[in-house]
């Protein structure tokens, strides 16, 4: 038992060498000295609780918050000293808090305990004792054979041992995994391949070596001992001989592998792991502010304790007639009973620290959040795709970004490669209607037959259509034979958009690639078809930024096709047209075209045996295989002949330009960072508008020391400073990169700051990484936002403050490791102006409005303190402490900070400097900060004093002479205090919705009743009878009423003065973006953040576009005394789209009148899109 419960505490792991051995079918040696490897069972389980450790652990976690330790300690203060406030006081809102968290983390981990029961109790079938046994999926053991079928997921992570293909081959997409959706073939060694039956794999006698579980999706080293005629084979086991599970099997029947990895040790499993925490600036502020208030908090006890001993310090005081001390008290020490009365204090101001600020946050970004995924305008209708939010912590975040750091291909570009352009032999070539035309033939002359291809350019166009990893689906219907010999229905599946679109090409110029069944590879050429034997791949990867095949050709030569970037080709070229081809691909990269080097090489029979044998002793090697492939594949890929170079067009995406553009007007610099060459990386940059042409670019490239780029960059420094009006762009590539921050990050940091955007090419995943890192961690802290689609993304996704993945073509990694997800870059614009804008708003002023209600509460307690010689006596009842931050005042601020709008969106939108007034965390400033605090103590001291002026006379506020008491004058404090902070929101509120109206005032109701209720009829049933009919004692006075609509005013006139001023004197250009803008009505047609959903009946979408209508009309109200040209939302066509639009409303809604003035609407942007939908309709 004791094990069992260390290896569930994570005490004891299951295993400890480094290495495993798996028999397979468990067919362990008949040893009596053989222990088995111990390893976890096949349960997947991403819950965080169980039932016995939920409580405890739950507690841990939340107990490590200080606010709620905070309320521990003075909680367990109030039960061991005699303090004047009830300890129900402190527990009972720490009590509300931990549970309510309690139960939103309980309630998601439900769910995540009901997912893997699912998981764990799906049907697999195994093969035990000779026959196919079917149990559920948590039974599965590492050893075990299991069976799996047609587009089922594998359970667990197994090797291959066989399929229903006699070459044993299978095809999976790892969709889910990585969201590739292309076809990957993994192949089982041939000695395994045969055993295709149940019986013969019951005979099998084999073992798998292999690495312990790691993350690497991509990585798995081992080898495969097979015991055949008393001899034994050991073969290779790599990345293409596993199955992870997660995975679905596709185009195969079924298939057999054996468990190596299961459970919480598949590869699936490890990449649950949590990604480092981030927190916000206004999270870090909260923490400030709270500190602060924690001193406020010791102030004032300490300084009640002491006037209450300074007071005490005369007799009369010390011990008056009405309360002798005991003997006891006489005698005790006094440091005790100063402690003592310290924390009694401190107990009774302990709610200036607001213990419900954190759940209310947790709730506002938890419900917040949905915002994000339900505004359509952030929907892609082409791919489906809704934008994504994997954390709501950072969701503030979005309204405080001043770089943004972006990959280019798939992020600002489509991702969608077609074939333009290619150089074979020194000789430039151009795709023309499937043709390969040379550069500078003419145009008629294609009508007719086209010159023969040389034998280069015949190699050239098979090296394309065989070296990839391009598969064919399967499942294709019989059909017509095109030209080529390849059926039109041919679908191509590929990992890389680049493969895809040159074999594509290559197809469309007579060279089709017809498939491959792992061993052979079949082309259609303009002589016939061929086929290859595949020998080797050498696959790709970032280091070597290259990808080779060893095949035999059909007369038997063993040749070898690679090709990858220039930079990783050129060096190892021994022949060929070098300069030539050079030349092409600078050209084809200045055209913004993404550039291959496509070699060859020929081997003799004896390089071919040193080859293989270096490839299988890398292979087969267990430790540092990696290093030695990399040797191996060094040694391979040298003496190369250059065939030539390859084109390829990735178009930008739709408004990638103007959502730069719009980033820049908002203060945000914006720097690519991409791994393509300088030349086709400028074009790009240049085309999408990060670049422009008024701009001075400078350059930071090929440097080759640090004292060169030291006085490279020295001389930029100097050139920035003498064109200091000229705005300036930076080009830098990753070596240059790596010189500049090895012992010049100052320098290089300082004229990347003066420079309005840079590019950085040439850049691997991890200096991606350290270039966001270097801007992080610089003086000014500034925010920072990455935002990519691709693996090589990721470290730079999690390194800024906000990582944003795109929704692309290569995978799902971005996204997955993400913290929101958008379909398209062009999103970005909305997601940080508008929601970055609002939710950065709501959240400033909910922090601060707590602080400061909190002030209003507990500063009258200490003034009271004055009044009744520091006895520690409390102002307001226990319930009253206990509800106020629970129920009076705590649905206002939620919902306020739900749907607050300080300006329209669309204002947001067309109007991006106004994201300029909250940058650098300006609403959480310490000015803004104390100017809450002020105004919660100026506020607390006209709520006191006022009341005390009122009863401060022994004044008789009844008719039949009764005069108030202690209870009565707390009660009153209290009530004028509710009603103060409730309208104090109020006044900030700009957007008001029928959920606001409900809550404010609602809640002003229900403190109103529940006080009725509290003193009038529930008194019996309490434990005290303090507060029996106080309240309506109190509201049966005239004065009473008078002087509590006195207090309001007097508190609330001077905002109210203060706003007026400011908006008229010194307005600031988000309260002038108010002037001009609409406040849209809400209705049951009204959505806060989100263009019209689907499905909405027609009325409401009439009433609803009438209400836009009305928006556009009123926003460009202001410019009517302006050109249409002066606008920046000027749109080709507006006066004739608002020439139908007046017909148009007129006829739908009856209020538009035939005399409605144009101008108005002629460059209406949102008009012109309203003209639209209504035309739809």
């Amino acid at each position: 038992m004791l094990p069992w419960i260390r290896q569930q505490l994570g005490l004891d792991p299951p295993h400890q060498s480094d290495t495993r051995t798996v028999y397979i079918a468990n067919r362990f040696p008949q040893q009596d000295h053989y222990v088995p490897q111990r390893f976890a069972d096949n349960r997947i389980i991403s819950s965080k609780y169980t039932v016995w450790n939920f409580v405890p652990k739950n507690l841990f976690e939340q107990f490590r918050r200080i606010a709620n330790f905070y309320f521990v300690i003075i909680f367990l203060v109030q039960l061991m000293v005699d303090t004047p406030t009830s300890p129900v006081t402190s527990g009972l809102p720490l009590f509300f808090v931990i549970t309510v968290t309690a139960i939103k983390q309980g309630y998601e981990d439900w769910l995540r305990h009901k997912a893997d029961n699912e998981v764990n109790g799906a049907p697999v079938f195994v093969v035990r004792s000779g026959s196919l046994v079917q149990t559920r999926s948590k039974n599965i053991r590492v050893g075990d054979v299991v069976r799996v079928a047609k587009d089922e997921t594998f359970p667990a992570d197994l090797v291959l041992l066989s399929s229903d293909r006699a070459e044993g081959t299978c095809h999976v997409t790892t969709a889910s995994l990585d969201g590739e959706t292309n076809l990957k073939v993994h192949h089982a060694v041939p000695e395994t391949a045969a055993c295709q039956g149940v019986s013969q794999l019951e005979a099998l006698s084999a073992v798998v070596e292999c690495q312990q579980p790691e993350a690497d999706l991509y990585r798995f080293v081992g080898r495969m001992t097979v015991a055949q005629k008393e001899e034994e084979i050991v073969r290779p086991l790599g990345p293409e001989n596993i199955l992870l599970r997660g995975a679905r099997l596709k185009n195969t029947k079924e298939i057999y592998g054996v468990a190596v990895y299961t459970g919480m040790e598949s590869k699936m499993a490890l990449n649950y792991k949590c990604k480092s925490q981030k927190r916000s600036a206004v999270e870090k502020s909260m923490n400030t502010f709270l500190m602060i208030y924690l001193g406020i908090l010791l102030f004032e006890a300490v300084l009640s304790t002491i006037l209450k001993y300074a007071w005490q310090a005369e007799s009369r005081w010390d011990e008056p007639f009405y309360n002798h001390k005991t003997e006891r008290e006489r005698n005790s020490s006094q440091i005790l009973k100063f402690i003592a009365d310290f924390l009694a204090f401190l107990v009774l101001y302990n709610f200036i620290i607001p213990i419900s600020l954190y759940v209310t946050v947790e709730m506002q970004k938890f419900l917040g959040s949905f915002f994000i995924s339900w505004d359509l305008d952030l929907y892609h209708k082409e791919s489906d795709q809704a934008a994504e939010v994997n954390t709501s912590d950072l969701n503030e975040e979005l309204g405080q970004v001043e770089y943004v750091f972006t990959d280019k291909t798939g992020t600002l570009t489509e991702n969608e490669m077609q074939f333009r352009e290619c150089s074979v032999d020194g000789v430039k070539f151009l795709e023309i209607s499937g043709k390969l035309v040379p550069e500078g033939m003419m145009a008629d002359c294609l009508d007719g037959p086209l010159p023969l291809l040389r034998e280069e350019e015949e190699l050239f166009l098979k090296a394309v259509a065989l070296c990839h990893t391009v598969q064919i689906s399967y499942d294709q219907v019989d059909g017509q034979k095109d030209a080529n010999g390849a059926s039109p229905l041919t679908e191509y599946y590929a990992s890389s958009p680049d493969e895809k679109a040159l074999v594509e090409a290559m197809k469309r110029m007579g060279v089709v690639f017809m498939g491959s069944n792992g061993e052979n590879v079949e082309i259609q050429t303009f002589r016939g078809s061929e086929k290859y034997k595949l020998l080797h791949v050498l696959e790709f990867d970032a280091n070597r930024r290259r990808m080779s095949v060893i095949l035999q050709t059909p007369s038997g030569e063993k040749v070898l096709f690679t090709k990858g970037a220039e930079s990783s080709i050129f060096p190892h070229i021994k022949s060929g047209e070098i300069a030539k081809t050079r030349i092409h691909v600078d050209e084809f990269a200045l055209k913004g075209l993404r550039t291959l080097v496509v070699a060859c090489r020929h081997f003799s029979s004896e390089e071919f045996q040193e080859v293989e044998g270096r490839l299988n002793r890398a292979r087969t090697a267990l430790q540092h295989r990696e290093e030695k492939l990399a040797e191996a594949f060094s040694f391979i890929e040298r003496d190369l002949h250059l065939l030539g170079a390859t084109g390829v067009e990735d178009k930008l995406q739709e408004k990638v330009q103007e959502t730069i553009e719009v980033l820049r007007l908002a203060g945000i610099k914006v720097w690519v960072l991409t791994g393509d060459k300088h030349e086709t990386a400028l074009s790009v940059s240049l085309a999408c508008g990060h670049f422009h042409g008024t701009m001075n670019v400078l350059e930071l490239l090929q440097q080759s020391s640090d004292s060169q780029c030291a006085e490279q960059l020295r001389k930029l420094a100097r050139r920035i400073a003498v064109d200091h009006v000229v705005q300036h762009g930076l080009v830098v590539d990753g070596a240059s990169l790596s010189l500049a921050l090895r012992q010049h990050e100052k320098l290089f940091m300082e004229v990347c700051k003066s420079c309005s955007a840079v590019l950085c090419c040439r850049m691997a995943p991890l200096q991606k990484a350290k270039v966001v890192r270097l801007i992080k961690t610089s003086p000014e802290k500034p925010i920072t936002l990455a935002i990519g689609d691709g693996s090589n993304d990721v470290s730079m996704i999690q390194e800024a403050h906000v990582g944003i993945g795109i929704m692309g073509k290569e995978g799902r990694q971005a996204v997955r490791n993400s913290d929101y997800a958008i379909a398209r870059f062009k999103f970005l614009s909305k997601l940080l102006l508008v929601h970055g804008h609002f939710y950065y708003v709501r959240i400033a002023t909910l922090v601060q409005y707590f602080f400061y209600k909190n002030v209003c509460f507990i500063t009258p307690q200490f003034l009271y303190q004055f009044y009744c010689l520091f006895s520690q006596q409390t102002l307001y009842d226990s319930v009253f402490l206990t509800l106020y931050n629970i129920c009076f005042t705590s649905l206002p601020v939620l919902v306020y900070s739900l749907f607050e709008q300080l300006v329209h969106p669309h204002v947001l939108q067309s109007q991006p400097a106004l994201y300029r007034d909250i940058s650098k965390n300006s609403l959480l400033s310490f000015r803004s900060f104390f100017y809450w605090t002020l105004l919660g103590f100026c506020h607390a001291f006209i709520l006191f004093f006022g009341s005390s002026l009122l009863m401060g006379e022994d004044t008789s506020l009844l008719g039949n002479g009764q005069m108030f008491g202690n209870w009565t004058f707390g009660t009153l404090v209290f009530t004028v205090m509710v009603i103060t902070v409730t309208l104090k929101l109020a006044l900030e509120t700009h957007f008001w919705t029928w959920m606001n109206h409900f809550v404010t005032w609602g809640s002003i109701a229900f403190y109103l009743i529940f006080s009725f209720f509290y003193g009038g009829i529930l008194w019996p049933f309490l434990h005290t009878q303090d507060m029996y009919c106080v309240f309506v004692q109190l509201l049966s006075s005239g004065s009473v009423w008078f002087s509590i609509i006195i207090i309001v005013v007097t508190c609330l006139f001077p905002d109210i003065v203060k706003k007026v001023l400011s908006r008229q004197l010194k307005p600031t250009s988000t309260q002038k973006s108010q002037m001009h803008s609409d406040t849209v009505a809400v209705g049951d047609d009204f959505i806060a953040l989100q263009p019209l959903p689907r499905g909405r009946p027609p009325l409401g979408r009439i009433r609803w576009k009438s209400e836009r209508f009305q928006s556009a009309q009123n926003l460009m109200g202001a410019d009517r005394g302006r050109g249409c040209l002066d606008t920046a939302c000027c749109v080709p066509g507006g006066r004739s789209g608002c020439e139908q639009l007046g017909p148009a409303l007129e006829q739908a809604m009856g209020f538009c009148d035939r005399t409605l003035s144009l101008d108005c609407l002629c460059c209406g942007c949102h008009a012109h899109k309203l003209e639209e939908e209504l035309l739809e309709d």
